[in-house]
């Protein structure tokens, strides 16, 4: 079901391959261990070295890939990122592609923005690429957060087994795809590309069953599961569900740039998450925000970009399934009061008028008194009395 929805060449000469994993960190690891026994089974009939394998990708991947990288001996590459790119740039994503390379890794659904990268893009370069050099670099796809979004949302993308150098796509099953935690996907173009030799085949069951894992002794609740929501819900079904996510996510997004306050990161086409920044933190930023939002009961991270957009900070909300508008409006509300709070707090307010105080003798010509230590802690005590004073008197959550 899988590798039709994402357009696997299912012919009577062609079968797709695939495994069920304990989400896509797993998925990754078993996707990365095809594609370096493959490389290193040409490079070895080639009589080349074959002991410095590489994968590349972008600066934005999750850790996974690193886990995968440190475990199994080999070299990341990461495409950094810039201020207003915040993915994988495929032209120099293949300019970093070399003969140890053993796949160009793109992702549908980045976790810092939920953007979705250019495959299509990726593809036709690193397939140039390969006429010039005779090399066969293939390309995989982290669709953990995308691979249940775009086939229903976007039909028309082509990320998938569409294009040729596609040779591998891992999909969880525990985000868009419906289904409690634990369950994860990887699928391969073909048998071909799956190497024999990683396969283990045991027959105490009473048949054949082959097997592809690091994990082992595991319930199949997670498996079911997901059967039962590919079999309930069908093509419509999630169809309706996502685009009801995607909805929910304009108005937020469109709650959210409303109050003047925020710049979106995030793009209208990907994963239905919002991800946006302050436009002024010079008084606040998104960690206090992110903090004050947790007496309203929402817990929104808030972090900084990779190397060379690390100076960018993030808050991001992912809508699911259960995100429902009036949720959304409820949070650019409660935004809206932990904005007012953090403007008003005494702290701010008194660094402000101590500025701004500073400024308009200076501009008058007035002598200006420095207070004592004492004279400024009474100062503030009395400011957030009367603040605490205020609060006592409103309705809402301490």
């Amino acid at each position: 079901m899988i590798a039709h929805l994402f357009n696997a060449p299912l012919g009577e000469s062609e079968t797709a391959v695939g495994v069920g994993t304990v989400g896509s960190s797993e998925a990754i690891m078993l996707a990365g261990l095809a594609f370096k026994r493959k490389w290193q089974k040409k490079r070895k009939a080639e009589g080349k070295p074959c002991d410095q394998p590489n994968i590349v990708t972008g600066a934005n991947v999750q850790v996974c890939w690193e886990k995968f990288a440190r475990y199994f001996e080999v070299e990341l590459k990461e495409v950094k990122l810039r201020e207003g790119y915040y993915v994988m740039d495929p032209e120099k994503a293949v300019e970093m592609v070399d003969e140890n390379t053993i796949c160009v890794a793109a992702i549908l659904g980045s976790t810092l923005n939920g953007e979705f990268e250019d495959v299509q893009l990726l593809n036709d370069l690193l397939t140039k690429k390969n006429k010039e050099t005779g090399w066969e670099t293939p390309i995989h796809v982290d669709a953990a957060s995308g691979g249940f979004i775009a086939p229903f949302i976007y039909p028309d993308l082509e990320w998938d087994f569409r294009l040729p150098l596609v040779k591998s796509i891992n999909v969880s099953g525990h985000k868009y795809g419906l289904v409690y935690a634990g369950i994860g996907w990887v699928i391969w173009r073909s048998k071909e590309d799956l190497p024999e030799e990683l396969i283990f085949h045991i027959n105490y069951l009473g048949a054949d069953q082959p097997t592809f894992t690091l994990n082992f002794s595991k319930g199949s609740s997670q498996v079911i599961a997901q059967y039962y929501q590919l079999i309930r819900l069908g093509f419509e079904g999630y169809k309706n569900v996502m685009e009801n996510c995607r909805d929910n996510m304009r108005v937020l997004k469109e709650g959210l740039e409303l109050t003047g306050r925020f710049d979106i990161i995030s793009k209208d086409i990907g994963v239905p998450l919002v991800a946006f920044s302050l436009k002024d933190s010079s008084t606040h930023n998104e960690f206090e925000v992110s903090d004050m939002l947790r007496r309203f009961g929402w817990i929104v991270p808030a972090y900084t970009m990779p190397p060379d957009a690390q100076h960018i900070t993030v808050l991001r909300v992912v809508i699911r399934e259960d995100f429902s508008r009036t949720l959304a409006e409820r949070l650019v509300n409660n935004i809206q009061k932990v904005m007012h709070e953090l403007e008003t707090a005494p702290c701010k307010v008194c660094a402000r008028i101590s500025i701004s105080g500073d400024g308009d003798d200076e501009q008058h010509g007035a002598v200006v008194v420095k207070k004592t230590a004492l004279e400024t802690q009474r100062e503030i005590t009395t400011i957030w009395r009367k603040f605490v004073m205020e609060k006592k008197k409103m309705n809402g959550v301490c």
